[in-house]
């Protein structure tokens, strides 16, 4: 399903540090597919504010840590296995290899989806030490760049010093290689936003790494993520599954 060539065949970009726009993954009809049958099932409400940076999404696990198969099997239609098959293969990894000049053929690698409704958003930062290499995937069928909610490739810790930005468009993508200098942000999804920003991370990490998103012993309650409006619900005052 996923057009390895144009991951492989990719431009890395050195300016502001080294990142990639790759545009047209999919087939037009896999396209259609994966963003009409997005996941809705076993989200959880991940917020914070006044920290290192601020956010607020909603997360769904899709391939653990070290995982060889999918969460949720059950509840993902067909085109949604498929990419999981892709995502899961060497030629996947060679792939990014290429693209990004880091070996990722045996690094650990977690997949998760997002909805981002009205009000979330993700602080400028640059990732976390364990990781190398991030791979951000879109699913929306279309996106008005004025409901927010873009990823802003930034020069520095501001967040208005965007240098590049990608709109969450099915079949766009973005490549990021970790650096300490790899800042990047969300940009807030308006708060009349008819459709939540719908996105994946394809992460690879350094060896003996853990999930942050998952840790150990999480029990966090998890729900269907039905309307944008659950963004201003708590974890407690939604449906449990």
């Amino acid at each position: 399903m996923i057009n390895l060539e144009r991951i492989r065949n990719g431009r890395l970009e050195t300016n502001p540090y080294r990142w990639a726009g790759i545009t047209d993954l999919f087939e037009p009809g896999d396209a259609d597919r994966l963003a009409s049958t997005y996941p809705c099932d076993h989200y959880k409400l991940l917020s914070a504010r006044g920290g290192e940076k601020d956010y607020e999404y909603h997360a769904r696990s899709f391939i653990p840590m070290n995982g060889d198969d999918v969460t949720y099997r059950d509840e993902l239609d067909d085109s949604w296995q498929v990419l999981a098959a892709d995502l899961l293969s060497a030629g996947y990894r060679n792939a990014m290899t290429t693209l990004t000049g880091c070996d990722l053929t045996q690094a650990p690698m977690e997949v998760n989806v997002f909805h981002y409704g009205p009000g979330c958003s993700l602080g400028a930062h640059p990732d976390l030490p364990d990781k190398v290499v991030t791979h951000v995937l879109y699913f929306n069928s279309a996106w008005n760049i004025e409901a927010g909610g873009c990823l802003n490739i930034l020069r520095s810790a501001n967040a208005s010093d965007i240098a590049a930005l990608v709109v969450p468009v099915v079949g766009s993508s973005a490549v990021l290689v970790r650096s300490d200098d790899s800042w990047h942000s969300v940009s807030p999804v308006v708060s009349c936003s008819p459709i939540s920003r719908r996105s994946m991370t394809v992460t690879f990490y350094r060896p003996g790494s853990a999930s942050s998103m998952w840790p150990p012993g999480d029990t966090t309650p998890l729900y269907r993520y039905e309307t944008p409006q659950l963004s201003e619900l708590t974890p407690e005052s939604v449906e449990v599954e």
